[in-house]
């Protein structure tokens, strides 16, 4: 039963000065005069993680047009929105942030901001006053921190810190966070009428218009489609935000690679498509080569208006692949890349605590076809030299029997031809993979040339004498069983203990799961969505279940945005994931072991 505003202010005022576990007695709902204030787990002391609150606001409240929610699409570019603004609101305020802007990490805010999150701060021993939102940064993703139902009904959720002195509980200071500064932010945040409806709109379509233009990339033959003016440059590596205004070169595409596809809100839109196969992006150095790859490798996920990539689209399966020395490896099948080793190590199902550049990327491979990635992205900077080409010279000198890789580039064709999976490639320094490519793209000077036709007189005029080794390759499918009881997410007396530093590192249970390497993950939302799709995949292991099946599973789970499937604490801090970034978490645990056939899962 809800209970009513004045209430929970006798409430507040009747615990004042008693000690915190008094706090507990505010579990539950409140009917606020604007909307639900639902207190859902409240901190064992003012030092520990902050108490777990969500806001539910009605549709009447909220105020939402019925055109801007009449999607899932549109629903999701302005629940971002709102979780935006709550997030900028929460900071003005002198709380704190969690968001992918900063390097993932929890900011504190400055004072002084203006709007509707601005109130004196409210002060006290250890979390006191602090109010945490995770903000989605440039991407656009089903979250937790705030959803919009296909009624209008707004809920928002994030977690605040219940004043105290010492361990007394500051009920007059609780009273001003709950009941002025919380409805504050509500008010400057999560109702219609805060923002303009130009942005709002703008954020529904912009975002629909995302998921159209995808949509068409499968039937037009394209694994990608970056649209002329896209603005692809980034301020820097730890932040996502494009250059500023007159600072970057708009993207404009060479006349032979232009397409024009449809938008849902708006006039056909111009811009390259890059065709299913092998395509190579080549060019100086600095020229925009890598700048490219990482647009086409962000445009799995949709972006905020102004973020410059919000017409740029990729096939949603499309992996990026590089080398991670020292990375666990744990029985995949790379044979098609790497034969029997010195010893007879086997490589059908080969496992590694420590794999090397070549054996890492030739994983990393396998396991992306494994997921289901119908397209790889691969940068030379950040490949191992000898997995990506073996020249004429080292021919010459090493004999092939004593040479157990076979590199990407007797392979790369194969993987078009064989296993339906395109290549998108940067290649700087190794001409010949000219002799492979259907498909040559230069950077020159940020600007995208069509050099296929000079390419291929290059290869001709130019040939390097390397003898292929291309042939059947047997790419191998549903051969890793993984075993439930490997995945060990306890910790002490907690049954499932998860933590996540930042995009990249992890905690499940005492495992440490280094994610650096996995670079689509995109925030500290996404990659502990991710650890709880790992741990939460236990369920559908076993005898004859693959890593297919697991991931089959996990999706239709998660169908829809359905993230509370993987919180039942229904915190206000996941992102959505793909399944290629749960398979590759999954891969990369160090205690992982895989069953065989004929041995049941204990």
């Amino acid at each position: 039963m809800k209970r009513s505003a004045e209430r929970l202010r006798r409430e507040l005022r009747r615990i004042d000065g008693r000690p915190y576990p008094a706090y507990r007695d505010l579990r539950g709902r409140w009917s606020l005069p604007q909307f639900t204030l639902d207190i859902r787990r409240v901190q064992g002391d003012p030092f520990a993680a902050p108490s777990r609150v969500a806001v539910i606001l009605n549709p009447d409240r909220a105020g939402f047009a019925p055109d801007l929610i009449r999607s899932r699409s549109r629903r999701t570019g302005v629940a971002c929105l709102l979780a935006r603004s709550l997030a900028a609101q929460a900071e003005g305020s002198g709380g704190r942030k969690t968001g992918p802007r900063r390097g993932d990490r929890t900011v504190r805010g400055g004072r002084g901001r203006g709007g509707p999150g601005r109130r004196a701060r409210v002060t006290g021993s250890g979390r006191s006053g602090e109010i945490r939102v995770a903000d989605p940064g440039q991407v656009v993703l089903p979250n937790t921190t705030v959803q919009i139902a296909a009624d209008g009904t707004v809920e928002a959720r994030f977690s605040v810190g219940l004043p105290a002195a010492g361990r007394r509980i500051l009920g007059r200071q609780a009273e001003r966070l709950l009941l002025e500064q919380v409805p504050a932010l509500v008010a400057g945040s999560l109702v219609a009428r805060a923002h303009g409806s130009d942005a709002l709109r703008a954020h529904a379509e912009v975002n629909e218009d995302a998921d159209h233009l995808r949509g068409q990339l499968a039937e037009r033959g394209l694994i990608s489609f970056i649209a002329n003016g896209a603005v692809l440059p980034r301020r820097s590596g730890v932040d996502d935000r494009p250059l500023a205004a007159g600072a970057a070169i708009p993207f404009a595409a060479p006349q032979p690679l232009e397409v024009v596809l449809k938008r849902a809100n708006g006039p056909p839109l111009a811009g390259m498509g890059i065709p299913r196969g092998v395509t190579l992006l080549v060019g100086g150095g600095y020229h925009g080569k890598s700048t490219v790859l990482n647009a086409v490798a962000r445009g799995v996920w949709n972006h905020r208006p102004g973020d410059g990539r919000e017409c740029v689209v990729t096939d949603p399966t499309a992996t990026r692949i590089q080398a991670e020395d020292g990375r666990a490896v744990a029985g995949v099948d790379i044979s098609p890349f790497i034969g029997r080793l010195p010893g007879g190590h086997d490589t059908t199902r080969f496992s590694t605590a420590n794999a090397s550049g070549s054996t890492s990327q030739a994983a990393a491979i396998i396991e992306a076809l494994e997921a289901g990635a119908r397209a790889l992205l691969i940068d030379e900077d950040t490949a191992a030299t000898n997995f990506m080409i073996r020249d004429r010279r080292m021919q010459a000198l090493v004999r092939d029997e004593d040479e157990p890789i076979t590199p990407l580039i007797d392979r790369v064709r194969s993987l078009r031809r064989d296993a339906g999976v395109s290549s998108l490639l940067v290649i700087g320094g190794s001409g010949d993979y000219l002799d492979v490519a259907d498909r040559v793209i230069g950077m020159v000077r940020y600007e995208p040339r069509d050099l296929t036709h000079e390419a291929r007189a290059v290869a001709r005029d130019n040939p390097t004498g390397r003898r292929s080794r291309e042939g059947a390759a047997g790419w191998p499918e549903r051969h890793r069983w993984p075993d439930p009881s490997s995945i060990r997410p306890g910790r002490g007396r907690r049954a499932v203990h998860i933590r996540v530093r930042g995009r990249g590192e992890i905690e499940i249970g005492t495992t440490q799961l280094d994610l650096g390497g996995v670079r689509q993950i995109v925030s500290t939302a996404q990659a502990r969505a991710v650890a709880r799709a790992v741990v939460r995949g236990r369920a559908f292991m076993g005898r004859g279940r693959a890593v297919e099946d697991v991931l089959n599973e996990l999706e239709a789970l998660l169908e829809g945005g359905n993230l509370d499937a993987l919180d039942p604490e229904r915190t206000g801090e996941l992102a959505l994931p793909r399944r290629q970034e749960i398979a590759a978490a999954l891969s990369r645990l160090r205690t992982l072991t895989l069953l065989r056939p004929g041995r049941s899962a204990p």
